[in-house]
C-alpha cells in the first residue's frame, strides 16, 4: 500500500467513525512513530476537515459521510462578477472559547532524573529519539487510564486526571498511572543499557486539589491549562522523589488509601508552599478489588431490607456444600447494592472451609482479553513486580504441576497471558492457529477450575 492509498483510507475512516485514536492507526496500518508523523503532518497540513484531539486522535470536523477535498485559499475566492450576485451575509462570529472552569483535579507531574547529564552523553539525534521513546510509553499508559496530556515539558509531562472528562476515581487512576509508568519503562532500561550505555530513572509528583481550567496564550500558542497551588504542589512533590518512585500528598493519599501499600514520609515543607504538607511514597498496588474492601476493614453498616435477597444466597451455600453445584446472577442498576449483597455471603462463608476465587473486570483494561483470568491467575500465583522472567515461570511451573497438568502443553498457554517470552531450550511453541491455542487455553483454565 503507498502512503497515499493509506491516507484515502485514514480520511474514509474518519468520514464513517467521526473519530480515531492515534493507537488504533499504528496497529490498523502497523505505522511506526515517524511514518505515524508524517500521516499526521500531512492530513492538517493540507487542510481537510480534521482537527488533532489534544494529542490523542484525530477528529472529522467536517459533514458526515461526505467527501471533502483539502480547501485551498484560492478556491474560497470567487469571481467579482459572481460575487456580485451573491446575496449579502453577515459574516461569521468568531466561536467564543468556553469560560473558565472551578474544577478538582489530580495532577501528576514527571519528570526524568539528570536529564541534562544524560544529554551530554548522547549525539542530540540520538537523545531525540530515547526522550520521543520514554515519552511513548508514558504515553500509552496514560491513556490507559484516560488521562489527559495538558504539556509536554522537555523531558517532563504535566497530566491531567479530572479534565477534560470526568470519573468518580481520578486519584486512583493517577496513582495506578505513575506506578504502570515505573513497571513499563523496565523494557526500555533494558534495551538502552544495552544499546546506548545509559539507563533513565523518572520521579513522579502527585497532588489533588482544585484549580482554575481554561484558555492560556494566545493565537496558536494558546493551551488549555489548570491554574492554582495544584499544579505547583505535584511539581514539587516530583523533586522530593526518588528516582524511579511516585510520591503522593496527603489530598491524594486520603482518596487512595487502602488501595496502594503508601509509607509515611511525615510533613515536609515545599518552595512556595505557605502550609506543610504531609508526604507518602507509593509502594505498591494492595490488591484490593472493590471499596467495598477498603470499607470492610473499618466496619460496614447493617443491610436493611434485602432480608429475602440474603436468604436466597445462603440457602444456595447451603446447596453447593451439599455437593449440588450453583450459579447466581444478580443484576441491577449502578448504586443498589449488588456489591454489598456479594459481601454479606463472603462474610457468612469466612469461617467455613472454602476456596474463593473472584474475578472483576477493569474500564483499565478493555482492550486485554481474558483479563478477569489473567489478573485472577496473576494474584494466585503471588507474582511480584520484582520478579524476573525466570522467577515467574518457576511460579507457573509450580502451580501447573499442583494441578497435574504437562507442562510442555499448558506453559506454552499460560506463559503469553502474563507476557512471559517462552523460554526456548526449555517449551518448543505450539503450532496451532490462533482460534485453536485460544480454545486450549480456556479448555485448561476450565480443567485447572473443576479440579480446585
Amino acid at each position: 500500500m503507498t502512503f497515499y492509498e493509506m491516507l484515502e483510507q485514514v480520511i474514509a475512516l474518519l468520514q464513517r467513525h467521526g473519530r480515531v485514536s492515534y493507537r488504533a492507526l499504528k496497529v490498523q496500518f502497523e505505522l511506526d512513530e515517524d511514518r505515524l508523523d508524517l500521516l499526521k503532518e500531512e492530513l492538517l497540513y493540507a487542510q481537510y476537515p480534521i482537527a488533532d484531539d489534544h494529542g490523542r486522535g484525530l477528529v472529522w470536523t467536517g459533514a458526515p459521510g461526505g467527501v471533502q477535498e483539502p480547501v485551498s485559499p484560492q478556491s474560497t475566492q470567487q469571481p467579482a462578477a459572481q460575487q456580485d450576485q451573491s446575496p449579502h451575509t453577515e459574516p461569521p462570529t468568531e466561536p467564543r472559547s468556553p469560560e473558565a472552569e472551578r474544577r478538582q483535579l489530580t495532577v501528576m507531574f514527571c519528570d526524568l532524573v539528570d536529564s541534562t547529564k544524560l544529554s551530554s552523553q548522547l549525539d542530540p539525534e540520538d537523545w531525540r529519539d530515547v526522550v520521543r521513546a520514554y515519552q511513548h510509553v508514558c504515553t500509552d499508559v496514560i491513556q490507559r487510564y484516560d488521562g489527559h496530556i495538558a504539556q509536554y515539558l522537555g523531558d517532563g509531562l504535566l497530566v491531567y486526571f479530572g479534565y477534560p472528562q470526568s470519573h468518580e476515581d481520578e486519584a486512583q487512576r493517577a496513582v495506578s498511572t505513575g506506578l504502570g509508568i515505573l513497571n513499563a519503562l523496565k523494557q526500555l532500561h533494558t534495551r538502552l543499557e544495552q544499546d546506548q550505555g545509559i539507563r533513565l530513572a523518572l520521579r513522579i509528583g502527585i497532588h489533588t486539589g482544585l484549580v482554575v481550567v481554561g484558555d492560556i496564550g494566545e493565537g496558536p500558542r494558546q493551551e488549555q491549562l489548570a491554574l492554582g497551588e495544584t499544579p505547583n504542589v505535584a511539581a514539587r512533590l516530583q523533586g522530593l522523589a526518588a528516582p524511579d518512585s511516585v510520591v503522593i500528598s496527603d489530598a491524594t493519599h486520603r482518596l487512595v488509601q487502602g488501595y496502594f501499600h503508601c509509607r509515611e514520609w511525615g510533613e515536609q515543607t515545599l518552595r512556595g508552599v505557605t502550609e506543610p504538607i504531609a508526604v507518602y511514597r507509593v509502594l505498591s498496588e494492595s490488591g484490593v478489588q472493590s471499596r467495598l474492601d477498603v470499607a470492610s476493614t473499618r466496619g460496614l453498616t447493617p443491610l436493611v431490607g434485602r432480608e429475602s435477597e440474603v436468604t436466597i444466597l445462603l440457602e444456595r451455600w447451603e446447596q453447593a456444600k451439599d455437593g449440588h453445584g450453583q450459579t447466581l446472577l444478580l443484576s441491577g442498576e449502578a448504586g443498589i447494592g449488588k456489591s454489598r449483597l456479594v459481601q454479606v455471603l463472603k462474610d457468612h462463608v469466612a469461617a467455613e472451609p472454602h476456596t474463593r476465587w473472584e474475578c472483576r473486570s477493569s474500564e483499565y483494561s478493555q482492550n486485554t482479553a481474558l483479563f478477569p483470568l489473567v489478573d485472577l491467575f496473576q494474584r494466585l500465583l503471588q507474582f511480584q513486580s520484582g520478579d524476573t522472567p525466570d522467577e515467574k515461570f518457576g511460579k507457573l511451573e509450580q502451580m501447573l504441576r499442583q494441578y497435574r497438568l504437562l507442562l510442555e502443553e499448558s506453559v506454552p498457554l499460560f506463559a503469553p497471558l502474563f507476557s512471559l517470552p517462552l523460554p526456548e531450550d526449555r517449551y518448543a511453541s505450539l503450532n496451532l492457529s490462533p482460534q485453536r491455542q485460544r480454545q486450549k487455553t480456556l479448555e485448561t483454565i476450565v480443567a485447572i477450575l473443576l479440579s480446585t
